[in-house]
């Protein structure tokens, strides 16, 4: 009975992905479906299902699908009061006309944001800053987004927080996951600096081939020497670094809590004074509003819907003017309205999350545990490899199972896979270098990831099509950095 259940569930679970992959079935129905399949098939009662799969599934995700809500409510006051248009029009004459470099260095800012920020309010911010610049200077939407995917998994590699996980869950020492998490860096980059390339290629720019692949090498090089020269250095050298940047962390928080102070200051004397109703040019100080929750949250680790209700605020002051208080009401409902297909289609995932891993509770009905989760415990178990070859074979294979919460995304089952992979004798670092190996292939290609869902939803593209656009590139990188694990692991 456990090998049919199993059996079924794999095969539902292929069956609505690829579903979803062709097109033939809109994720928003395809998710709550598969949720509800995997639960009837996995063993779980019929009320449970209506209690926990339906019901505290479509509300797991609220803190995700508020924050959207929030940031969408910020993107449209600054659309509708032209601080989005004039950012681009200033974006587009201070970048110059080169998509290339404006793509890279976008990827390089994107990445080094968030190797210190997480959660999609700080997606949703920084979002509104870089997606219209750089679609100001002719890079198409799939691009775009792509670019921002493979920044926000590339400073994932280095976020510090994230290695947590794999000290507490897998035993690993901090040295441990940074020397690997480094190399993953290095290829994750080189990989998407190639995605630029490319993209940029097919989207008719005019680009000078053989100067980026020679800048490219160069940029390459260059990570992975600072890359290897860092790890050289001796942990006192590495302390030192670290407390350099502490130190200019901590004055730049001062001047910038100063900055903010002031900026505020400067748009209540401009009401007071009526400067605003003499113009209709936007005036700069209204360039900081998207900026503001960034750094209240980067610097000052404020709540982000706190954040963004201040943003919100200052993008009202500072371009105040009479009757702009229906503006800002106008703006709210439709900000709401505008995320809707993207909070529906978190509804989805939350069901599927739940019917996978359970409430996160004991449930009195099953001593044992949840039933799905017990089911495929087995099946890993089963699959462990037991030298280098396999190790890559068998994962590199099966990386696609990252996607759409399968047992390799590091959200989803991940961590407790890791568990059963511990406890079946695989090698520790092996086990690393699994999850952040696939984990490129679930961060930038998986489509019931909170952050594709928004992003596809801002740039009016399908978010199925980014998977399509991206899998190749992100599977290298998965290849690649179980090649090198299997190497110093196994």
């Amino acid at each position: 009975m456990p090998i049919i259940q199993t059996t079924l569930l794999i095969a539902v679970f292929i069956s609505m992905a690829l579903l979803m992959f062709m097109r033939k079935m809109p994720a928003l129905i395809t998710l709550p479906v598969m949720a509800i399949l995997i639960a009837l098939i996995g063993g779980i009662y019929p009320k449970d299902i209506i209690e926990y799969v339906i019901g505290q599934g479509s509300i797991k995700l609220y803190n995700a699908y508020t924050i959207a809500m929030m940031g969408s409510m910020l993107s449209v006051v600054l659309q509708k009061t032209g601080v989005a248009e004039s950012m681009i029009k200033k974006g587009a004459e201070l970048s110059g006309d080169n998509p290339w470099v404006i793509a890279v260095i976008t990827l390089i800012l994107i990445t080094f944001l968030f190797s210190i920020l997480g959660g999609l309010g700080a997606i949703i911010m920084v979002a509104t800053i870089v997606l219209p610049i750089m679609s100001s200077v002719g890079i198409g939407p799939m691009t775009v987004v792509g670019i921002f995917l493979f920044g926000l998994s590339i400073g994932g590699i280095l976020n510090v927080g994230n290695w947590a996980v794999y000290i507490s869950v897998i035993g690993l020492q901090a040295w441990q996951v940074k020397q690997f998490a480094m190399i993953i860096f290095c290829i994750s980059m080189v990989i998407a600096i190639v995605y630029i390339t490319i993209q940029l290629y097919r989207d008719g720019q005019n680009i000078n081939i053989k100067r980026i692949s020679l800048v490219t090498f160069a940029v390459s090089l260059l990570t992975i020497l600072s890359v290897l020269g860092y790890n050289a250095c001796s942990v006192q050298t590495q302390n030192i670094i670290g407390n350099i940047f502490s130190t200019i962390g901590l004055a730049a928080t001062w001047v910038i809590a100063c900055g903010i102070g002031i900026l505020f200051l400067i748009v209540l004397i401009r009401i007071y004074l009526k400067k605003n109703e003499s113009s209709n040019e936007v005036h700069w100080s209204a360039y900081f509003s998207p900026v503001i929750p960034l750094f209240l949250i980067l610097l000052f680790n404020l709540n982000f819907i706190a954040s963004f209700v201040l943003g919100i605020f200052y993008a009202f002051l500072s371009t105040y003017k009479k009757g702009r208080l229906n503006l800002l009401i106008r703006c709210v409902f439709e900000g709401g309205a505008v995320v809707m297909p993207a909070i529906v289609l978190m509804f989805g995932i939350g069901m599927l999350l739940i019917a996978i891993m359970g409430p996160g509770v004991e449930v009195k009905s099953y001593q044992g545990g949840w039933p799905v989760l017990n089911l495929l415990k087995p099946l890993l178990q089963n699959i462990v490899p037991h030298n280098a070859i396999s190790y890559v074979l068998i994962f590199t294979f099966t990386a696609p199972l990252a996607l759409y919460r399968g047992p390799l995304n590091v959200w989803g089952m991940g961590y407790g896979i890791a568990a059963v992979f511990l406890a079946s004798g695989l090698n520790p670092g092996a086990i690393m270098g699994l999850l952040l190996s696939v984990g490129q292939v679930q961060g930038i290609s998986d489509p019931t990831n909170t952050h594709n869902v928004w992003l596809a939803n801002e740039m009016q593209i399908d978010v199925q099509k980014i998977l399509k656009n991206t899998i190749p590139y992100t599977w290298i990188i998965a290849f690649l950095g179980l090649i090198i694990a299997s190497v110093i692991y196994l």
